[in-house]
């Protein structure tokens, strides 16, 4: 959104689009973060896509973090229609969706990674830093890491360089930090789902 800083005005915003874009496609797109089986419909012929629109509304803080956060807990509450494949004599297939709106399966998102950015200061590094901190930085690492604390996948940012000893200790970090993001956040989608009808509506969806 144009609203979310001055500099998204017309296709301002298209560069960091990008960035943001490559970046998920290749946290999220490994075959060990989402069982791509339960999407298969009819083997080699049809299976469910999956989608994920993300609208900035506010860019401040670590865009990464957050927007992972948010595409975990989407997962999460995604159902999946339950479909039949039928065929004819001919030998021709027909897809019947289910008319029953809660027959339908949900993923798996144990092995979903959340992403954690580390940027490094000087001899030390921070988790979560904020403008002061980004300004003072000049190399990071965007680590993804899932609930067990595997890491799935490693960026370095920014122009500035990083030793093979810092690398480590960051990666430690991450890993330490993402097992307490999935902890925080499953914890908060768990107390949403057993609200069950009584959960409050907020805005629009209201």
């Amino acid at each position: 959104s144009a609203n979310a800083s001055p500099e998204f005005e017309g296709r301002g915003g298209e560069e960091l689009g990008s960035e943001l874009a490559n970046t998920l496609y290749r946290v999220f797109s490994s075959d060990k973060s989402i069982d791509l089986k339960s999407l298969c419909i009819n083997p080699r012929e049809n299976c469910w896509i999956l989608y994920v629109d993300v609208l900035l509304l506010e860019c401040d803080g670590n865009l990464f973090d957050a927007i992972s956060l948010a595409v975990k807990a989407a997962l999460f509450n995604t159902r999946v229609p339950k479909v039949r494949v039928l065929e004819d004599e001919e030998g021709s297939k027909e897809i019947e969706l289910s008319d029953d709106p809660y027959d339908c399966i949900r993923l798996n998102v144990d092995d979903v990674p959340c992403i954690v950015t580390l940027n490094k200061i000087g001899h030390r590094h921070v988790v979560d830093a904020t403008l002061e901190e980004e300004a003072c930085s000049l190399a990071g690492l965007l680590v993804s890491v899932t609930s067990k604390g595997a890491l799935t996948s490693v960026r370095k940012v920014g122009k500035g360089s990083l030793d093979p000893e810092s690398i480590f200790e960051m990666m430690e970090t991450g890993k330490r930090v993402g097992k307490a993001l999935h902890a925080a956040l499953q914890k908060i989608l768990d107390e949403e789902e057993s609200l069950g009808t009584s959960r409050q509506k907020v805005g629009f969806l209201g």
